[in-house]
């Protein structure tokens, strides 16, 4: 039988994500980013919701939460790696980092 073990940074970084997802809010937005073109006004988007990613405006209006808390959420999960951030404009866009995503799952597969 093979064991694996992790390193350090790999702990932390498992510790980072789990964080971020422990928030319920946090894991509800990162699942609507799943499929943003079904959950979010495609037609009032300024920008490609699958290639750039979704407002953050838009995201704070589907959670009818204020916008320093919108973004706090965001931020969270930008530091774990789970979303990237683009500014079109004066506007910032959240997408899923779909292959950092992926490495949480490989490394999380290997840590337990």
């Amino acid at each position: 039988m093979t064991t694996h073990t992790s390193s350090p940074a790999d702990v932390e970084r498992l510790l980072d994500v789990f964080k971020a997802l422990a928030n319920p809010v946090r894991l509800q937005v990162l699942q609507w980013l799943r499929e943003p073109e079904r959950h979010f006004p495609v037609e009032r988007a300024i920008a490609d919701p699958v290639e750039v990613g979704v407002c953050v405006s838009h995201i704070q209006e589907k959670l009818g939460l204020a916008q320093s808390t919108v973004s706090a959420y965001m931020a969270s999960l930008q530091r774990a790696g789970l979303v990237r951030a683009t500014r079109v404009g004066k506007w910032t866009h959240y997408k899923r980092d779909e292959a950092r995503i992926a490495e949480f799952v490989a490394v999380l597969g290997h840590s337990l």
